[in-house]
């Protein structure tokens, strides 16, 4: 994922250029629809930050690069100002329900007898959720909400508050719980964790969207009393941003 913001809105001379720069615009996200990879989706920074945030997703690094390169080459020289990117992966996560897991569930919390016909329906139907689940981690479809917002964050490393030296049942323990917060916003919030370790300069991004901005303060919110933000969480800006239209776009920024 590529994400670009243009603090300005672009200076468009008379002539046709903004009627130009807005048609390839218009073209671009048409070539690239979506609703996985390739897509590229316009927005309107709404925070002061920035004018145009453009998120962009693709299947490999070239690719993107190369979105980014006809993104910026669709306006003329001069016009956009880049003040902000971020770059990261989709990656199945490190603390994923095992085999081993379902079956423990299956019998601690809903008391079925292993080998028996319940038990093995109940565990075909885990594994196939489950398997969706990676699939969308993979290759995300995120829906065309009205409010987007993105913003990265590194785990802890500092003194008694370092991620790194728990043991691994401990972080998938705690990630386990923290999940289950986020599961509360099911309908309201679709969220989006990708992987920068190695690539940007924080370990992930995180992309929220909603029909509602309350919703995604309210996520953040009460995610911050979970211990692993309350504790091993730092997080980087904050860029809140309405999903519009190439036109609607253009409208909005009175070009």
């Amino acid at each position: 994922m590529d994400e670009g913001d243009s603090r300005h809105a672009p200076v468009l001379s008379p002539g046709g250029q903004s009627a130009a720069a807005l048609a390839r615009l218009e073209a671009l996200c048409a070539a690239n629809p979506g609703p996985s990879h390739p897509r590229l989706i316009p927005y309107a920074n709404v925070s002061g930050k920035a004018d145009l945030v453009f998120m962009l997703t693709a299947a490999e690094l070239g690719r993107a690069g190369q979105m980014h390169r006809d993104l910026e080459d669709g306006f003329p020289p001069g016009t956009l100002e880049r003040v902000y990117t971020y770059l990261s992966v989709t990656e199945l996560p490190e603390y994923l329900t095992t085999a081993e897991d379902m079956k423990q569930t299956l019998v601690q919390q809903e008391n079925l007898e292993p080998g028996s016909d319940p038990f093995n329906k109940r565990l075909a139907e885990m594994r196939q959720r489950q398997a969706e689940y990676e699939h969308y981690r993979l290759y995300p479809e995120m829906p065309d909400w009205e409010v987007m917002a993105f913003y990265p964050m590194s785990k802890r490393r500092r003194g008694t508050d370092n991620w790194y030296l728990l043991d691994f049942g401990t972080r998938k323990k705690l990630m386990g719980g923290h999940a289950r917060v986020g599961r509360k916003f099911a309908g309201r919030v679709s969220q989006l964790i990708t992987g920068s370790s190695g690539i940007d300069d924080w370990e992930w991004g995180v992309t929220l969207m909603a029909h509602q901005v309350d919703a995604l303060k309210e996520i953040v919110y009460e995610m911050r009393f979970d211990e692993v933000s309350a504790r091993y969480g730092d997080f980087g800006p904050f860029y809140v941003n309405l999903r519009l239209s190439p036109s609607a776009l253009w409208r909005h920024l009175h070009l």
